[in-house]
């Protein structure tokens, strides 16, 4: 799940229908002759301030997002950091740029060898898949959990 959409529940949750939770309170409590127009000016009001309350929400979520980065670049530097170091700054940004790659191409030759020519037992294709599931999930993020869905649905339905 991805910080975005985590943060759009979050949202729902906190202000979700919250205009036709306080518009049906309104109608049940309150005189039962409103007009029709009463009845959309009302239903407008709550639905602009249900609006404020999500925008108030969406703000607050952007800033203590900002606010988690500048920490954390506070805490672990950035990469305008390293490079003030001269040769073990250097090594540090390419060691970082390789790792995507080294991982990757690691877990596909783990891969192709447990397809192609090794015979393992359960266990051991167990820890295979979770190296896979630890490869695609941490370096290669969200992208690649989102692309191997279907697939992976297919797989379980088939079984």
């Amino acid at each position: 799940m991805s910080f975005e959409s985590f943060a759009t529940g979050l949202g729902n949750l906190l202000t979700g229908n919250l205009a036709q939770t306080i518009f049906d309170g309104i109608k049940t409590y309150f005189p039962p002759d409103l007009t029709p127009e009463q009845q959309a000016r009302l239903r407008l009001e709550l639905e602009r301030i249900e609006q404020d309350k999500r925008q108030q929400t969406d703000n607050a979520l952007l800033e203590a997002e900002q606010m988690l980065t500048e920490r954390i670049s506070k805490l672990e530097g950035t990469a305008s950091d390293l490079k003030s170091l001269p040769v073990v700054g250097r090594l540090m940004l390419f060691a970082r740029g390789c790792q995507r790659p080294v991982w990757g191409f690691f877990t596909m030759y783990l891969d192709w060898c447990w397809f192609s020519e090794w015979s393992l037992s359960e266990k051991q294709q167990a820890a295979l898949i979770v190296v896979n599931i630890l490869v695609l999930g941490f370096l290669f993020g969200e992208r690649a959990i989102r692309n191997l869905t279907p697939l992976i649905s297919q797989l379980c339905r088939k079984s």
